[in-house]
């Protein structure tokens, strides 16, 4: 069985979605970022950066979210699309997630949600969100007239996308000017395998 090792409340939950897309059994193991158990030697034989997540299928040990999502696509054929260019394109949307993207996103979801009051900073959140417009409307124009990033449909490079994206969603950030990002994203966040790893509250 495959192993994650993780929390939902981080990076592991785009993995959590991807085994979920892919029906395939695992289990999660409970590791917080930054918590005693990632610094214990049992994990970091597993990952020695230390963080979270990490995956065990098998032989096969790896961490790095991103990389984690790529080999589930190649092992177990589901999401990844058949094409040799379009397997570029997925690794492409997934790397340009991380690279353009992510980071101003988790500092716009920590000044403006997740810190407590007296120690968000005003001054992150608009450095983000300045941050932002371009790949913001980099996704949006990439998406006109389209339902997902590629003619195969819902594909890995959706997912990790979408996982990164949701972190904007989470903060209530205004995609108003960005209609075809929004729509995308509404539609990838509804799929039945993303409400399994994130239950609507009742």
């Amino acid at each position: 069985m495959i192993e994650i090792y993780g929390a939902v409340a981080s990076r592991a939950a785009r993995n959590l979605w991807m085994l979920e897309e892919l029906g395939l059994e695992y289990e999660l193991k409970e590791v917080s970022p930054g918590s005693e158990a990632s610094k214990h030697a049992d994990y970091l034989h597993i990952n020695p950066n230390g963080k979270v997540p990490a995956m065990v299928d098998g032989e096969t040990v790896l961490w790095e979210s991103m990389a984690i999502n790529l080999y589930l696509a190649e092992k177990y054929g589901g999401l990844k699309p058949q094409s040799p260019e379009d397997w570029g394109r997925a690794c492409q949307w997934s790397f340009w997630g991380m690279l353009e993207a992510e980071a101003h996103l988790q500092n716009f979801l920590f000044h403006s949600v997740l810190l407590p009051e007296e120690k968000r900073k005003p001054d992150k959140v608009q450095t983000a969100l300045t941050a932002l417009q371009k790949p913001l409307g980099v996704l949006n124009e990439a998406l006109a007239g389209r339902d997902y990033l590629l003619d195969s449909g819902f594909s890995v490079a959706d997912l990790n996308l979408a996982a990164i994206f949701s972190w904007g969603k989470m903060a209530r950030l205004d995609l108003s000017a960005y209609p075809n990002l929004r729509s995308w994203l509404n539609s990838c966040l509804e799929r039945d395998a993303y409400r399994r790893v994130f239950p609507r509250k009742k």
